[in-house]
């Protein structure tokens, strides 16, 4: 066989007739002499067979094999040709072979396409519920009832922010004034500053995955984390503490950051920004102050039953499925800084989840790294968008693990999440979760 190739090869004469052909494995080797290697050729550079390149130690690659392999290895994978061969570990921190224009245009041009009627059709079908709801659980009013009622109800207050945050995005319409109407109604009904909660959410989108410039569930350099009181490390990182964070990062936004969610002159802000900023805040204090007037005419107590609960129900699925878009993958997903970071390379440490029955009543936002990238796409697309996109993203994409009817796996990898990504080196350009062995 060795004989035969060299005969291939540009500037090696031809051997005899009888040596020109590989022989079949079934004849006994042939003994020769060693040869001189032929002048001209440099065995330190790659050589040229019929325009595939060999490495100058072709002549042990075209031995026979030094054993046999074991059906095991061969259905493994494990030996190719008789050598032994291991499949490159996938580093998620290299940068990818592709880019943003290839993902897009492996997506059919129709998932860019933004229908307002569908998607009016679902806030009628949202708040149709969450009226339809309110109104059995005050008719019924019993004791029984009210828990499963505070579940659901504050499950559709998660899905009208969902709807709320496709108008933050412009995926609702084409329309930025219906976008901006609509937007304003779901979200001031469940206490979020629509404009204040848009822009620091682009912010978000922005700049994904980069350690300082990240705006939610953004990690935590360990001098910053070191910094922090005990008890501050409690809340941040201890079930259900973490699952109420919503409304404390509105008014005060994440350790290291400051502003708030309601001020014009926040440094989340921009001065052309300050109106809408205006505008929303005053809208959240209307809600407030409706609120205040129901609970004056039917009590504390039906309010909080009514409401309160559920408002807190929709505090926690918002935490719990934001956290869980970022954190808790088997194995680590790098944050960036500098020039290692990328938009798309941001992105694709994003991850999906199934969330059972829940996938469409929250309007399919599990499907999230697709949302990531490409925001613009409405969330009645996002799984076609996702399952065109596979074959480009390649191992970058995290399958998610299947549900049940309700995603009770996710409560197992949200406390490991947090018992083990505290904070990340000060100094790198591409960091990892670091774990505090006293918080574990």
């Amino acid at each position: 066989m060795a004989s035969w190739v060299l005969s291939e090869c540009r500037g090696i004469r031809p051997l005899p007739a009888d040596n020109a052909r590989p022989k079949s494995r079934l004849q006994p080797p042939r003994r020769s002499l060693p040869c001189p290697p032929p002048r001209g050729v440099d065995f330190h550079r790659s050589i040229c067979l019929q325009g595939r390149a060999f490495h100058r130690d072709w002549a042990w690659r075209v031995s026979s094999p030094l054993r046999v392999a074991t059906v095991e290895e061969e259905r493994e994978g494990g030996v190719v040709n008789g050598n032994e061969k291991e499949e490159p570990e996938f580093d998620p921190a290299m940068p990818p072979t592709f880019g943003l224009a290839e993902i897009r245009a492996a997506i059919p041009k129709h998932c860019w396409v933004k229908d307002p009627w569908r998607s009016m059709s679902y806030v009628v079908r949202d708040v149709v519920v969450v009226f339809g709801l309110a109104a059995a659980a005050a008719f019924l009013n019993n004791w029984m009832g009210w828990p499963l009622y505070w579940v659901a109800q504050g499950t559709m207050f998660w899905a009208l922010f969902v709807l709320g945050h496709d108008c933050g995005h412009g995926s609702f319409s084409t329309n930025p004034k219906l976008n901006s109407v609509v937007g304003h109604l779901l979200h001031s009904s469940i206490l979020v500053p629509y404009h204040g909660w848009r822009i620091s959410h682009r912010t978000h989108h922005q700049n994904h995955g980069h350690v300082e410039n990240d705006e939610s569930w953004h990690p935590l350099p360990e001098k910053l984390y070191r910094s922090l009181e005990s008890a501050t490390r409690i809340l941040r990182f201890t079930v259900p503490f973490p699952m109420l964070a919503y409304p404390l990062y509105l008014w005060k936004r994440s350790p290291g950051k400051t502003g708030s969610h309601f001020h014009p002159d926040s440094d989340l802000f921009v001065p052309n920004e300050r109106k809408d900023v205006l505008t929303s805040t005053a809208c959240w204090s209307a809600m407030v102050a409706m609120l205040a007037g129901l609970t004056w005419k039917f009590g504390l107590v039906p309010m909080i039953k009514l409401y309160g609960i559920p408002y807190l129900t929709f505090v926690m699925w918002l935490d719990f499925v934001t956290y869980l878009h970022h954190h808790g993958h088997d194995e680590k997903l790098p944050w960036y800084r500098g020039k290692e970071w990328s938009y798309l390379r941001g992105g694709l440490t994003t991850l999906d989840r199934d969330y059972g029955w829940i996938n469409n009543i929250h309007h399919d936002i599990g499907t999230h790294v697709i949302h990531h990238l490409f925001p613009q796409i409405p969330h009645y697309h996002l799984v076609e968008a996702t399952e065109a996109a596979k074959p480009v993203l390649g191992k970058y994409y995290r399958e998610p693990e299947k549900s049940a009817p309700l995603p009770f796996h996710l409560f197992g990898i949200l406390a490991k999440s947090l018992r083990h990504d505290h904070y990340v080196g000060d100094t790198g350009d591409v960091v990892y979760y670091q774990t505090d062995g006293q918080m574990k």
